[in-house]
This record gives structure tokens, sequence and C-alpha cells, in this order.
């Protein structure tokens, strides 16, 4: 069979997409470390902490008490109320349970709400740099990103006049993601909110991607939900993996009009149906139970976040804006660019990998050609070789 022929087995949607490039990353840094080779591994965004013991316990103890079986596709009753109390308390919002449903990690609330919200021809306006599977998963329902540039020595910060200066008539959402993967920056409240309230008086739906929403340094821990009066245009998109130390349970959820939940649930019916059932019985600890665990992660960060600052310091060359959330840090690399055969970031990136044995994402899979992601979720010797072996690296171009 020819490739031509080969290629038309498959359907137009799965030829615009392309594979995560922090899952390419992960697969090439595993392969070397199945050979035995030592890596300083700053590729993927995962919490180095465990899980806290009382999440564990409230999942074997479900086991224990054999709750195995399906649950409604949405979620039990008590993890929807678990979600819609703590999303009150936290921030003031007043969402019932039918307007919540509980999901297979954040990922999947994002992928269903586009899949429900956006046609062919629609726009969806994504602030630059993004998160990785923003662009694919609007390409994959047919929709159209548009980027929005945002300014490096702003911090990356987005405004309502941007925003407003990047809509038309065919835009029909945009994706906020604060604190943001991969630059740390965050959305102070004034800024939120009036975007927010913009696009509710424009009638274009806002998708509050909040994964890393409790992961703030700032001290001001917002949601754009807090603007209830714009609540039929704003759909929170949440994930107890970052908060919990939870990735690999896969517990996710969203909130928003019951109309698009109900789609929502609709959709996950003839896909993944309900999240496993003992997952539902821990994400319920989570959510209710004592949150000094996410007060303990959060200042651990702030510790990891100014020791690879630090670091940086003593490269050359190197710049970085200061993260105000999550646990990335997205250096400048330009002037590297040209220098020992290096063309572009990803060329960085392979080389800083085979060459120097520290695993990093470059900037191209967040939309911006000078930059590399490195997440410090990771030990402060993992941090200390890897700015040492960086170090090295650099000062032999």
């Amino acid at each position: 069979m020819s490739t031509a022929t080969a290629t038309k087995v498959l359907t137009d949607r799965i030829n615009r997409i392309e594979v995560s490039a922090t899952m390419a990353i992960t697969a090439e840094a595993l392969k070397l470390k199945a050979q035995g080779i030592d890596l300083a591994d700053f590729g993927a965004g995962e919490p180095h902490f465990s899980t806290p013991q009382h999440i564990k316990d409230a999942a074997i103890q479900a086991i224990q008490q054999n709750v195995t079986r399906y649950t409604a596709v949405a979620g039990t009753p008590e993890v929807r109320k678990a979600i819609v109390d703590r999303h009150a308390a936290d921030f003031g919002t007043n969402y019932a349970a039918d307007e919540c449903v509980f999901t297979a990690g954040g990922k999947l609330a994002i992928f269903n709400s586009v899949e429900v919200l956006v046609e062919h021809g629609d726009e969806v306006i994504v602030p630059v740099p993004f998160w990785v599977s923003y662009k694919d998963i609007i390409e994959f329902a047919g929709g159209t990103p548009v980027f929005l540039e945002t300014d490096e020595a702003q911090n990356f910060r987005i405004t309502v006049e941007s925003v407003e200066a990047a809509i038309t008539d065919k835009t029909k959402a945009i994706i906020l993601n604060t604190p943001s993967n991969p630059s740390g920056a965050v959305l102070g409240s004034e800024d939120l909110y009036a975007i927010v309230r913009l696009a509710h008086s424009k009638g274009i739906y806002v998708l509050l991607d909040e994964c890393y929403v409790y992961l703030t340094f700032t001290g001001e821990i917002v949601s754009g939900a807090s603007c209830t009066e714009c609540k039929e245009h704003v759909i929170v998109l949440g994930s107890l993996s970052k908060t919990y130390a939870m990735t690999g349970w896969r517990a996710g959820f969203a909130l928003g009009p019951k109309q698009i939940i109900s789609a929502m649930s609709k959709l996950q019916s003839q896909s993944t149906s309900n999240t496993a059932s003992m997952v539902q019985r821990a994400s319920i600890a989570a959510l209710t139970g004592s949150q000094e665990c996410v007060s303990e992660m959060r200042a651990d960060y702030i510790k990891l976040r100014d020791r690879v600052l630090e670091g940086f310091k003593s490269i050359p060359g190197l710049t970085c804006t200061v993260p105000q959330g999550a646990f990335y840090v997205y250096p400048n690399i330009s002037a590297f660019i040209g220098k020992g055969g290096i063309k572009s970031a990803s060329d960085l990136a392979a080389k800083l990998l085979s060459e120097a044995h520290v695993v990093v994402v470059p900037g191209e899979a967040f939309g911006t050609e000078n930059h590399i992601r490195l997440s410090y979720a990771v030990s402060g010797d993992v941090i200390d070789k890897g700015v040492q072996r960086m170090r090295d690296f650099f000062a032999k171009l």
C-alpha cells in the first residue's frame, strides 16, 4: 500500500493534530533512563510529592468496601457536591450539582468543552505562550485557534484591550489559563474580571483552565467564575492533579451552565463513561479534607522556583521572567540560537538531552520560538545538578 493510499485510511480530524510535545519528550527521556543514563528531568509537569495519605486511604477504603461499580456518568452526587462546595467556599461561586461533571482528568474536561461548543469555522482566542494541547484540541473540533501575542517584558500579561482587539464575528470562545503553563504568568483579578465581563457582553464563552489555580504565589487566588453575573458564558475546567499531587488518578471536572454540562456528560457517556468510582471517593477526601497539604506544597514550590532562578543567574545570556504561579520556568534562550549549530529551541532541547542529559521542552510546543520550559517540581538536588549541566553546556557553545 502506498503512503498516499495509507493516509486516506485516517480521518482529516486525526491528521489535523499532533502527538503531545511533552509526552514525546517524556518518551525520549524514558528511553535514555532505560539505558541507565542519569537525567536531570525537567520535562513533564508533574508534582514530585506523593499523594497525601488521607486521599490514598479513602481510595483503599472504597476498594475494600467494594465501591468498584459504575456510577452516574457525570459522577456521584457526593463528588459533585464536594466540587461545587469547594469552589463556592474558595471563590464565592454558586454552582449546583447538575452544573458539574466529573471527568477523567482536566484534559478531558477541556477536550469535551471544546467539542460541544466549537463548530467548523469558529475561532477560539488562545494567549501565547499556551499549553501544548489547546491548539490541537481546537483544531480537532474543526475550530481555528487565534493566537494572542503577549509581551515577555510585561511577564506575558494579557489585557482586556488586547483580547478585544482579537475578537471577530467568528469568535466563539477564549481560553484563559492562570497561572499559566508554561510561563507561570498570573492574571490579576482586575484583568481577569475585565476579560470575563467583556466576553460575556459579547456572548463569547470563557474557558477557564484552573489546573494551577491553587498554586498561585501572589497571595491572591482568584477565579474568573467569581463574576457570577457572567455565569452563562463561563466554563470552569478544573483538575485535582496538580493541587493534590494526583496526576495518575485522572481526576478533573467542569463547572458551567446546565445545558453545556449536560452536553459534556452526553459526550462522556459515549466515550469514557464515569471516572473510576474509587477515584471519586479519593477526590471527595481531597476536596473536603484539610487543605494544609496544598499550602505546604505551594510553599515548597516557591522555594524551588527561587532556587532555579538563582541558578540561572550563573548562566550568561539566559534570561527568565519570574513565574507567579504553577511550577514552571520559561527562560529565553535567543542568545544561544546560531551557536554550536543550534538553529531553534527544538535543536537546543535535543542537544541538552543528548549531550548534557537535561530534559526540557522546546518553546515551539507552546507557541514561541525562543524559549524552553523547565518544570521545577523536582527535588532541590535535581535542580542543582540540572543547572550545573546547563551551565557547562552553554559555556561550551
